[in-house]
């Protein structure tokens, strides 16, 4: 079966404090987009790549490969106004049936052994996304300023890769924009379809900030050592 990856690498700098995008900065010696996509080619050598990302950063994004030996096929696709937009503009040019994966450029510490499972499933059920539980006690806020306790144990933080069947997902994203679509599930979900939870990874974090990096750089550090 096909296997798409539809990366979304639209984040900028803003809470990294830096003016390249987050997608770029070094991670153990290399940008951190780099780090993603080798580890989805690890996953499945036969995975059809789509990048996702911002017009001014298309060359500068063909540099680095170059730069970095990086020669996998890719096909490049300018992104939108909004996530939605960017994974919409992505998938439009997915012709054929397959396994699609959404992911998040920064989600570099995303685990072979988590594709394969988000595969597996998705063929079996339709889709998968990938949740951790929660482990900080959660208060919530109503429309009056009041706060009260909610239960964590009936929450999950949701990861990427969200993983579909095209037949599901491919016709989901012919819909309208709605401020509700804060991912793929939930477009799923608006057109009507059942989506299927997986155990994710404690170390898939998304590098929003220089903790995150921090974090990332040790990781992959104890990594190689182990």
């Amino acid at each position: 079966m096909k296997k798409y990856l539809v990366l979304v690498a639209g984040g900028n700098g803003t809470r990294m404090g830096s003016s390249l995008p987050k997608q770029y900065l070094h991670l153990h010696d290399q940008p951190i987009l780099l780090h993603t996509l080798k580890t989805f080619i690890a996953a499945f050598e036969d995975v059809h790549i789509i990048l996702v990302l911002p017009e001014a950063y298309l060359t500068y994004t063909k540099e680095i490969f170059a730069e970095y030996d990086f020669h996998y096929p890719v096909t490049y696709v300018i992104g939108g106004e909004t996530r939605f937009h960017s994974v919409q503009n992505g998938l439009s040019i997915i012709t054929d049936g397959g396994i699609v994966f959404v992911h998040d450029a920064v989600r570099c510490l995303v685990s072979a052994d988590l594709i394969r499972r988000c595969y597996e499933q998705a063929i079996e059920k339709g889709s998968a996304i990938p949740v951790v539980p929660m482990k900080d006690s959660v208060r919530m806020i109503d429309e009056y300023g009041m706060n009260h306790a909610v239960s964590r144990n009936a929450l999950r933080l949701i990861q990427t890769p969200q993983t579909f069947k095209t037949e599901i997902l491919l016709p989901a994203f012919e819909c309208t924009y709605q401020e509700s679509f804060t991912d793929e599930a939930t477009v799923a979900e608006a057109y009507g379809q059942k989506v299927y939870l997986i155990d994710g990874e404690e170390t898939n974090i998304k590098i929003t900030s220089p903790v995150d990096l921090m974090i990332a750089e040790s990781y992959l550090k104890n990594k190689n050592i182990i």
